[in-house]
């Protein structure tokens, strides 16, 4: 089989990694991919959101099955461009995509067919916004209602910031992403994140992960893309696994069909542990970046049949086998991320990293530069590590990351900290 992936981040390395070790696989593709995916396959210079360039592609090429990453090209109508010349792609149609390209449509979808989710209000207007702030004092999420690359929310720490955050938004500071606004109670938890794939009629869940948000140590500072992440997550048990499984996954793709639009390919949940209680705080309609990096790593059976199966209408019949340890990653980001920062920076140490058993470093924003490899994005790699358990995985993937240098690299140093404080 012929493989696209669609994409150039350390997500997009991490799927062409493990789908060219799979037995049916052979030629992997990616676009328009980085020096990590170029050494899986080949990368071909077309932008992630050229749908008509995409498809010609893969129509001349004789692609077998496309893999689309990120999101906005799902929500764009990848998938609606490919099937109208019967092109396999794994991923759901720009209506299904609704759920993760407007935080207005999920949470009405949830609402009316009963999948947990934390009360909220709708905005077009400042004051009102504003309003509903005052008269809910729990309200201090704040989100935009369109798609801004994992920083489109807010988590006040109080009514000011809250209102401060909807002001920044109706200002233009997210562009059209942030035209409507969603604020809604805030939840004390922990977070887990669910990944799962999905025929429209059967789900399949892969293994639990947890990512870290926030750009710093202790959970704080602003939001990012996600700056690690590992699996399993021992907040979810087999019980709730379940009901994670029959409430939340079934729901959405039992809800979705009924409302005319049928979800194939990849659904994710991010949900938050409420004293043992289920609440949704958002659906993504891909993968995750970072949690896929630590699954791939995990992932003890070929990656391809559910990818196909899911695309095709036809999930294998058994879930696939993980590795009983654990993986973890270790995002290194450029200076200043993720506000303005530099590129260009000389990296140095990877091939000495890999050489630590169990870690795989996963290329996000890098490029060559005069036969040089550089950064050139924020998230810059993925340093990630297989062990027997979280503290084995974290062990091995700190000291990996402290041999890959640049100027100006940074990251978080307590990836894993609350699988820890379990034990």
């Amino acid at each position: 089989m012929k493989i696209l992936v669609i994409g150039s981040g350390g997500r997009e390395h991490a799927l062409c990694w493990k789908l060219i070790a799979s037995p049916e696989v052979e030629q992997v593709y990616c676009a328009p991919g980085n020096p990590g995916t170029a050494a899986c396959g080949a990368n071909v210079p077309i932008a992630a959101t050229d749908l008509d360039r995409l498809a010609e592609f893969a129509r001349r090429e004789a692609i077998d099955l496309t893999v689309c990453g990120p999101e906005q090209p799902l929500c764009d109508g990848i998938q609606d461009r490919f099937a109208a010349e019967q092109l396999l792609l794994c991923g759901p149609s720009a209506l299904a995509a609704r759920l993760e390209g407007s935080k207005i449509f999920a949470k009405a979808f949830m609402a009316r067919h009963g999948i947990p989710t934390a009360p909220f209000g709708v905005f077009e207007a400042y004051d009102d916004a504003c309003r509903y702030i005052d008269e809910n004092p729990a309200a201090r999420v704040v989100k935009a209602d369109g798609l801004a690359a994992g920083k489109g929310v807010w988590v006040a720490a109080n009514d000011a910031a809250a209102k401060d955050a909807v002001r920044q938004l109706f200002e233009g500071k997210l562009g059209d992403a942030g035209r409507r606004v969603v604020v809604e109670q805030r939840l004390v938890g922990e977070e887990v994140s669910v990944i799962a794939v999905t025929d429209g009629v059967r789900v399949i869940t892969l293994a639990s992960s947890q990512d870290h948000k926030a750009a710093y140590d202790g959970d704080k500072g602003p939001n990012t893309g996600g700056m690690g992440a590992y699996s399993p997550a021992p907040v979810l048990d087999e019980g709730l696994a379940r009901r994670v499984h029959d409430e939340v996954l079934m729901r959405t793709v039992e809800g979705m069909a009924a409302d005319g639009c049928t979800y194939r390919g990849v659904l994710y949940a991010g949900l938050m542990i409420v004293d043992g209680a289920l609440q949704v705080l958002e659906f993504n309609c891909r993968f995750g970046d970072p949690e896929t990096q630590p699954l791939m790593a995990r992932l003890a059976d070929d990656l391809m049949p559910y990818l196909r199966g899911a695309a095709a209408g036809a999930l294998p019949s058994a879930p696939p086998s993980w590795d009983p340890g654990a993986a973890l990653c270790v995002v290194m980001a450029a200076a200043g991320y993720p506000g303005a920062y530099a590129k260009g920076k000389r990296i140095r140490g990877i091939a000495e990293a890999e050489a630590i058993e169990g870690v795989t470093v996963f290329h996000a924003g890098t490029a060559l530069q005069d036969e040089h490899l550089v950064t050139a994005g924020g998230r810059v790699l993925g340093v990630t590590a297989l062990g027997a358990d979280i503290r084995e995985a974290r062990e091995r993937a700190y000291r990996a990351s402290d041999l890959v240098q640049w100027d100006g690299a940074h990251f978080r140093r307590d990836i894993g900290h609350r699988a820890l404080s379990r034990e």
